[in-house]
């Protein structure tokens, strides 16, 4: 796909890069990667699928990630101090992220969208929806959670043999591989070519380990969005590995507890990442989701 960039989006009036699957007369669905990760995060063969079940599929880096704006001159990220509720070092919010995301609608000249968000993403999507909920034709929530800390917890005993990532392309390559093989899914055979050409790609199109810190920091200075998710009136879908370490499935069931209506999907042998044997489920459950929420627009 050719990578396109849209300029002065949102209120930041950042710089947003871009790419688009599929028919633009079909009902659009918008993307959303998660913290430190690319929208090649997204694998082009998922973004197929899923705009080949009648979708318009759009991918973007978000603010921080890849060739979109990133912000080295504001506060250095304390990740420690904001888990101790000092949020003094947040650059942003979640609600940047999600005006940013609805600035992007804006340029392509979408009034609303089927909003999809994996991880960071979800929060990112959740928000969205709550702040600017005509922009939201549906709601897929994935690997994601709520915000409340007593749920959505990351197995810390399986990341502490990750380690921080290092600066040579090669090595990050092998510690992403390292990452994946302690986070993804135990149910599913690892593509450790394919997460270490990703992580080459990602490292060539704008490696910058401060901005996951962050979107870390962003994330925990927004709070928990349990209440506001109850006023939501969207068609919605969580889905969630029921193998997920990075973050819990308590966090999908929450989620999912939250939304009035909101369909769960816990998908067993699933971790924190998209198994190619996955997207058939994942493509299908989502463009159910669009298709049954554009029959109820009209």
């Amino acid at each position: 796909m050719n990578e396109e960039r849209a300029l002065r989006v949102g209120p930041a009036g950042i710089e947003v890069a871009y790419e688009r699957f599929g028919d633009p007369g079909a009902p659009p669905v918008l993307l959303v990667m998660g913290g430190g990760a690319q929208m090649i995060n997204w694998p082009e063969g998922f973004c197929t699928e899923l705009a080949g079940r009648g979708t318009y599929v759009i991918r973007f880096d978000n603010r921080d990630a890849g060739r979109s704006t990133h912000f080295p001159d504001g506060p250095e990220p304390d990740l420690q101090a904001a888990l101790a509720g000092d949020f003094s070092s947040a650059a942003y919010t979640l609600s940047d992220m999600a005006a940013d995301t609805v600035g992007l609608l804006d340029v392509l000249g979408l009034d609303s969208a089927h909003v999809v968000g994996a991880s960071l993403g979800g929060m990112v999507a959740q928000m969205v929806a709550i702040e600017h909920p005509r922009r939201v034709r549906s709601l897929t929530s994935m690997m994601s959670t709520t915000g409340d800390p007593a749920v959505g917890r990351a197995d810390l005993a399986k990341l502490r043999d990750v380690g921080s990532p290092p600066a040579d392309r090669e090595e990050y390559a092998a510690w992403m591989v390292r990452a994946m093989r302690a986070v993804g899914s135990p149910g599913f055979p690892l593509d450790e070519a394919g997460v270490a050409e990703r992580a080459r790609l990602a490292y060539d199109r704008g490696y910058d380990p401060p901005a996951t810190a962050r979107q870390a920091v962003a994330a925990l200075a927004s709070g928990d969005r349990t209440e506001r998710l109850r006023r939501l009136d969207v068609p919605a879908l969580v889905v969630h590995g029921a193998d997920d370490p990075m973050c819990d499935v308590s966090g999908g069931r929450a989620t999912a507890a939250a939304i009035p209506g909101a369909e769960l999907v816990v998908v067993d042998g699933l971790g924190h990442n998209l198994p190619r044997e996955v997207w058939p489920r994942l493509t299908s459950l989502i463009a159910d989701l669009v298709h049954r929420a554009e029959a109820a627009r009209v």
